[in-house]
């Protein structure tokens, strides 16, 4: 036995949907601007915890007029002497 859909319950479930639609869409106007605010708190609270330790950390590593202080190791390029030999060749035409 095949069921159909009626078309009432067409119709109510796409006023259903549109209600959900708009309902959503008047929601998040109303609750957008609270929303980006608590954001923009949360992300300037990082940025100044941020900042503050890299303040603390350059007051913790100050240093005296021309003392020298290395950052960085630079890395040790690493040759494989195990390649082979190199043989040089020419073209023959």
């Amino acid at each position: 036995m095949l069921h159909f859909a009626s078309v009432t319950g067409f119709v109510r479930m796409i006023l259903i949907i549109l209600l959900i639609y708009f309902g959503i869409k008047i929601l998040s106007r109303l609750f957008a601007p609270f929303l980006l605010k608590f954001v923009a708190k949360k992300a300037e609270q990082r940025f100044g915890d941020q900042f503050g330790q890299f303040q603390k950390q350059q007051q913790e590593t100050s240093k005296k007029p021309g003392e020298v202080t290395i950052d960085k190791i630079p890395k040790t390029k690493v040759s494989n002497k195990d390649v082979g030999d190199y043989v040089d060749y020419e073209e023959i035409e």
